[in-house]
């Protein structure tokens, strides 16, 4: 049993004397685990750096087993994390997100797609907080959670969105949340995608997400806690 595919590089850790065991998330094979013989060499440990884009074959006996990798560099990202401590935090929280909240070896394209756009904007862009909002939006979508920020939920309308209901994900304008706007989460502009001059919706934004990473996707979980990695980020973002 056989295939080839690039993959974002998501943890690696110490097998045996020599190997390392990685786990990498494909378009078409999802969240993938295998061996990389010699992988604590100098040369392959350069190489497998959290983030980094690979080309992968995998191999193995049987498809259930855990295999081994032959990996190649694509491409790095250890310079756009070098010296700049958000773009590590982003990192750090995307690739811990991933390997908490995929299941193993199920496929997600969007979502692969949505990773590796928000992880090549690391060090090119300033609106990398919205882009990183986004790509939490995407991360609950693809495990079934999504939010709808269409349309209030109440009225219908389209225009005046500045609520989510913590219960159904449904957006809600000022004048359908009524008496229950204390109820409800934020909808800032940087949830919907806009990137705002001071980009101060950025906090109430990461507590809607966390909201439904926490008491949705970790809930169903059996209640884990989230990744260290997001809350560190979260602290920088809402520091700044």
């Amino acid at each position: 049993m056989d295939w080839r595919d690039e993959g974002t590089l998501l943890s690696v850790r110490k097998h045996g004397e020599t190997s390392a065991i990685i786990e990498v998330f494909t378009a078409t094979r999802g969240r993938h685990a295998g061996v990389v013989r010699g992988g604590t060499s100098r040369k392959l440990a350069a190489t497998l750096q959290p983030g980094a884009q690979l080309d992968l074959a995998w191999r193995a006996r049987l498809e259930e087993h855990l295999g081994s990798f032959n990996v190649e560099l694509s491409r790095s990202r250890s310079a756009a994390t070098l010296g700049d401590r958000d773009a590590l935090a982003v990192l750090n929280a995307v690739t811990g997100l991933l390997v908490f909240a995929l299941p193993e070896r199920e496929p997600h394209p969007r979502l692969y797609a949505s990773t590796v756009a928000m992880l090549d904007l690391l060090g090119q862009s300033d609106a990398w907080p919205v882009a990183y909002l986004q790509w939490e939006l995407a991360l609950l979508q693809a495990l079934g959670f999504g939010l709808d920020l269409t349309a209030c939920a109440v009225t219908g309308a389209t225009e005046g969105l500045v609520y989510v209901s913590p219960k159904s994900g449904r957006a809600v304008s000022a004048a359908g949340a009524g008496d229950w706007a204390e109820r409800l989460l934020p909808l800032p502009p940087e949830l919907l995608g806009l990137v705002t001059e001071d980009l101060a919706g950025v906090p109430d934004g990461l507590k809607t997400t966390g909201h439904f990473l926490t008491h949705g996707l970790a809930h169903a979980m059996g209640d884990k806690p989230l990744p260290e990695a997001r809350a560190r980020l979260v602290d920088r973002m809402c520091r700044k």
